[in-house]
């Protein structure tokens, strides 16, 4: 087939296959963006700048780094079929010539001269048409911002962001990249109230934060300079999209209300016209039925579990390191086999320092579990002196891996050949960590300072109240529900009589009769102090709560036995899967959910102290315990909850999005080895006789 002569020019075949790269990495993004459609805004945001940024940079630089490694080395590595193939998918069209990346952006635009080619003289000048199309059109807008801001008057400032008042209706945006500006039209001081305006500001102050006029500007770069390409069109949809969703994340989990939020961006929408650069962030931006119905929902938006990120982890690979290592495919895998077959035993002490604002130092003890595999204790000595307990040490050939249940971590390294270091990330939320751990010996391990004194116990025998108790109304906008324990302190947020009912006397909203309304629906903060010396026990704490209800609330009852509808918890066919707890057996236990509702996680705990949960905070039904287990346990329970369940903490529950957790009653089977069954059964019953809003303090 003849090509036309132009296709004999170095930079053309450079230029085609760039394009040629660049289309079918934003299609492989595309499908990973479509595997994180359930996941955070921000990670599909940075997937698409990605595929932006790839644009700048041509493939063919990191393809010559990988063909100078492998002439470097001493011993020539023979390519294989692999490498072969991954060279035709990378450069499908022929080059006559080398390129580098100076020639690769100079020769681009002064081939002409060099050739005399008219037609790649057309279409230098077609290209510098479209460029200075968009460049031109892009300076209107700038200017027309522009003159709004120098036309504007600042009325206060956030932090150190300028807040400034405008007469134009512009959009609330920002403007600026190194000192940006918040630009407020004045109309909406009469059309929006305080609690609107307040978070269409917190929406922008999430585009500072997240600095996307930075990123938008990059982006524009890369549209000026390829106008021509659909994808790069089609890129900046989808990064206005995700940067807004992203914003609007932040906004809802900061504690604002759906339905104000949806309406202030409506407002917002009536009142004023949009930002016309991109580059300037505001409020309007994306598809706006799509977002308010978003917003409206609530749609949560997970974090990425470990399949997710191992996924982003292969694109990144793939991006950078295969072009790379097309020659040295043959010995990276005999040194990853050679790794695998030798493994090092991870039994002793393991140290490192870990970058998180400030350097903390971490040191992990691993030893051999009774029943084969390993224990670990791990120490943050620059935070706290006592041990976490590791939920779970593996070694599988060179790949180490910890998890810490109690404060959600995960930690994954490459045990080195020679068995002293191990290169990996500590996860602790979205963004992974480096950690490098060395195995220490006696004179380079760190001191870890002395446990932290536990205080003494109240005297099991006490029968304490409380010396100081104050209850006060809760806040109407606080986030969130708890009874906490801390040292000599008991803390209630948001808890109503009903909720302290349950947790005092073990029962469930259906086994009290004939309390009041208000008992479900006022909300209170206590705080109490208790009598005596000591720290009290659970049961003691639950006591004071009792005599607290009678002498605020003159609350007073009588028990009752009637039949009611129950669930009866025992042990599965296949055997119960708790971990024995290692925590003080006369200590208090732990019981919380870690970041959304349906992910719980218990430490210290009895059967009673976990029947007792959810009968009064997940089910609408009591919880008859039947398993026959007796002692403390430790473990985690993670499910998708149903509208049945959470009742009492006045949440919509979400729909599933993909992969979501099983069921309660298919989780509570498979992680734990326990069931749930519905039936009927005589229970206790508590008939309130008398009750009273609480007394004054």
């Amino acid at each position: 087939m003849m090509l036309p002569p132009i296709w004999n020019e170095a930079w053309t075949a450079a230029l085609v296959n760039h394009l040629w790269q660049s289309t079918l990495f934003v299609l492989i993004l595309w499908l990973v963006t479509l595997t994180l459609r359930n996941n955070q805004a921000r990670t599909r945001y940075w997937v698409w700048m990605t595929a932006s940024i790839k644009f700048l940079i041509p493939f063919s630089l990191l393809i010559n780094a990988g063909e100078f490694l492998r002439t470097s080395l001493a011993t020539p590595i023979r390519s294989s079929a692999v490498a072969a193939a991954m060279e035709q998918i990378a450069r499908p069209f022929p080059q006559t010539l080398s390129i580098s990346i100076t020639d690769y952006y100079d020769k681009a635009s002064t081939a002409a001269a060099y050739h005399g080619n008219p037609l790649s003289a057309i279409l230098l000048v077609v290209w510098l048409c479209g460029f200075l199309a968009v460049v031109i059109s892009w300076a209107r807008a700038w200017n027309r911002i522009r003159s709004a801001v120098n036309s504007s008057s600042q009325v206060t400032s956030i932090g150190k962001v300028p807040v400034l008042a405008s007469k134009q209706l512009i959009e609330p945006a920002v403007f600026g990249i190194i000192r940006p500006v918040l630009l407020l039209p004045d109309v909406l001081n009469n059309r929006l109230s305080e609690s609107q305006l307040n978070t269409i500001v917190a929406h922008e102050m999430c585009h500072i934060r997240r600095r996307d006029n930075l990123s938008a500007a990059i982006h524009m770069i890369v549209q000026a300079a390829f106008w021509f390409h659909p994808a790069v069109w089609w890129i900046k949809a989808r990064l206005m999209e995700e940067r807004e969703r992203a914003c609007d994340e932040g906004v809802l989990q900061s504690g604002a209300e759906a339905q104000l939020y949806a309406e202030s961006i409506l407002n917002v929408c009536k009142f004023c016209v949009g930002s016309p650069l991109a580059c300037a962030s505001g409020v309007s931006g994306s598809n706006l039925k799509q977002r308010i119905v978003r917003i409206m929902t609530k749609q949560i938006a997970h974090k990425l579990d470990f399949s997710r990120k191992l996924l982003l982890g292969i694109a990144g690979m793939a991006v950078l390191v295969l072009p790379i290592a097309l020659g040295l495919v043959h010995a990276t895998r005999a040194q990853a086999q050679a790794a695998a077959e030798n493994p090092k035993d991870i039994v002793g002490t393991w140290q490192g320092t870990l970058s998180a604002g400030k350097d903390l130092r971490a040191v992990i003890k691993i030893s051999k579990a009774d029943g084969g595999g390993y224990k670990a204790q791990f120490y943050s000595i620059d935070q706290m002196p006592d041990p976490i307990p590791v939920t779970t040490v593996t070694l599988e050939g060179t790949t180490v891996k910890m998890s810490i249940s109690t404060v959600g971590g995960k930690y994954e390294g490459k045990l080195a050949s020679d068995g002293k270091t191990i290169t990996g990330n500590w996860s602790q939320g979205p963004n992974p960590m480096p950690l490098n751990l060395t195995r220490a010996t006696a004179e380079t391990e760190w001191t870890i300072p002395a446990p932290t004194p536990k205080p003494p116990k109240m005297d099991p025998n006490a029968t304490p109240g409380f010396e100081v108790a104050t209850i006060k109304p809760s806040k109407p906008d606080q986030p969130g529900k708890a009874i906490t324990v801390q040292g000599n302190r008991l803390r209630t947020i948001n808890i109503t009589l009903n909720d302290l009912v349950a947790f005092a006397y073990g029962v469930q909203s259906k086994q009290v009769i004939g309390i009041p309304a208000w008992a479900g629906t006022d909300k209170f903060d206590i705080e109490g102090k208790p009598e005596g010396e000591g720290t009290p026990s659970d049961k003691q704490w639950k006591g004071m709560l009792q005599k607290l209800m009678a002498d605020r609330f003159k609350l007073s009852f009588h028990r009752e036995k009637r039949e009611l509808p129950v669930y009866v918890l025992s042990v599965s066919k296949t055997g119960s899967k708790l971990t024995k707890s290692e925590g003080d057996p006369n200590g208090l236990p732990g019981l919380f959910f870690r970041g959304r509702l349906g992910d719980l996680h218990v430490t210290n705990a009895t059967m009673d102290d976990f029947t007792n949960l959810m009968q009064s905070a997940v089910l609408d039904r009591p919880v008859v315990d039947q398993t026959g287990i007796n002692g403390r346990y430790d473990f985690d329970l993670n499910w998708t909850p149903d509208d049945s369940q959470f009742q009492s903490f006045e949440v919509k529950i979400p729909p599933p999005g993909e992969n979501a957790p099983p069921p309660l009653y298919t989780a509570i089977q498979e992680q734990i080895g326990l069931k749930l069954d519905a039936t009927k059964a005589p229970a206790d019953v508590l008939v309130i006789d008398h009750v009273e809003k609480p007394s004054e303090n």
